[in-house]
């Protein structure tokens, strides 16, 4: 064996023996990688690698309890994981869960990718720039990518996507496409106080953003939805018949597509407000801490891809980019960080008064229409 191998393996196992000694469960050392890169300080007592797990990046945190590789090889990279987390199996990079989040087998996650508590994936689903807030449950051989999803009351009463499902989130027009193309599926304004009805998006289907779904609508299965479904409505589109000449470089209108734009934006900036000023303030543990930390940095660099995709989209139409302001100083109307931070962050808000919930709902409201001007 060359030497080189001796000291690999060497390096390996000790790093293996370091976690196991406090108290990281690894089923399998001979079948688990952890790299260079890797702060071992931020693999909690707890955590449980399973044999083919993979982990690189110095972001990388496994809270107490998340699970890697439950029923096959997966690949970790930067990647956060909240208490009893999971990935089965697959690959996920740059992504944060929340607690008891779950990625199911053979997914593929990207960067800007968030999943609050509870909310899970079946198999061979792929994620990028995608936000699943609390309860959302994705079926199997799905793509969902710039999207925000929310809806639900709890983890028997939540909102869905078939299996077979894809958001098409690239539009060809232009000199070479672009992608201001993300689909509120409910918001955050009322998302976050998980009260809202259940949406259901209806499996082998798809969407072609940018599409909002308002709260309680079901779309129907086997369709592509084109147009926006209104909240409480059942919807089923026929595929309409176009045979038409394309124009060259054809770029399309700037309307309604730029307002949606901003108007995704300004959901994202009130869900980092949420985390700011809500959940972080509640929150007085160091790991959970950690956690939102990188679930805000996560918001952020999601603000950041729209902004550049909306300017992207506006400058090739000759348009200017609209003034926007993308930290608007609007105060908590709750002082949160003086109530008990004992009770979890889902018990908190389902416990919240209806006052307390308008007022929040109204603080939220205000931050959206800041962003906007």
């Amino acid at each position: 064996m060359p030497w080189y191998w001796v000291a690999m393996a060497d390096t390996i196992g000790d790093r293996l023996e370091e976690l196991a000694a406090c108290g990281v469960q690894i089923v399998d050392p001979r079948q688990t990688y952890v790299a260079a890169d890797v702060e071992l300080a931020r693999i909690c007592p707890g955590a449980v690698l399973h044999p083919g797990t993979r982990l690189h990046g110095a972001r990388t945190w496994l809270s107490p309890g998340a699970q890697i590789g439950v029923e096959g090889p997966a690949t970790v990279v930067d990647t956060v994981f909240g208490a009893n987390s999971a990935i089965d199996s697959g690959y996920v990079n740059g992504a944060v869960l929340l607690a008891g989040a779950r990625l199911g087998a053979n997914a593929h996650v990207r960067p800007g990718t968030l999943l609050e508590e509870l909310a899970s994936t079946a198999h061979a689903v792929g994620l990028k720039h995608t936000i699943l807030l609390a309860f959302v449950t994705i079926g199997s051989v799905v793509n969902f990518c710039d999207v925000l999803m929310a809806g639900g009351t709890s983890r028997k009463d939540h909102s869905e996507v078939g299996s077979g499902f894809i958001h098409f989130n690239f539009t060809p027009w232009g000199r070479s496409g672009d992608k201001a193309t993300p689909s509120l599926v409910g918001d955050v304004v009322d998302g976050v106080l998980l009260r809202s009805a259940r949406i259901f998006l209806g499996g082998a289907g798809g969407m072609i953003g940018p599409r909002s779904v308002g709260f309680g609508a079901v779309a129907a299965a086997g369709q592509v939805l084109r147009r926006d479904l209104a909240a409480g409505r059942l919807g089923s589109e026929p595929t309409p018949k176009v045979d038409s000449p394309i124009r060259a470089a054809h770029a399309g209108r700037t309307q309604p597509r730029a307002e949606r734009n901003v108007a995704y934006i300004g959901q994202l900036v009130a869900l980092r407000a949420w985390y700011r000023d809500v959940r972080l303030a509640r929150e007085g543990s160091a790991g959970p801490r950690e956690v939102l930390r990188r679930a805000i940095e996560t918001i952020e660099f999601a603000i950041a891809e729209r902004v550049d995709r909306l300017r992207a989209f506006l400058v090739e139409r000759g348009e200017p980019m609209p003034e926007l302001e993308l930290d608007p100083h609007v105060p908590c109307p709750i002082d949160v960080g003086a109530q008990d931070r004992a009770v979890d962050h889902i018990a908190w808000v389902q416990a919240l008064g209806d006052s307390e919930v308008a007022t929040m709902r109204g603080w939220l409201q205000a931050v959206v229409s800041a962003v906007g001007g």
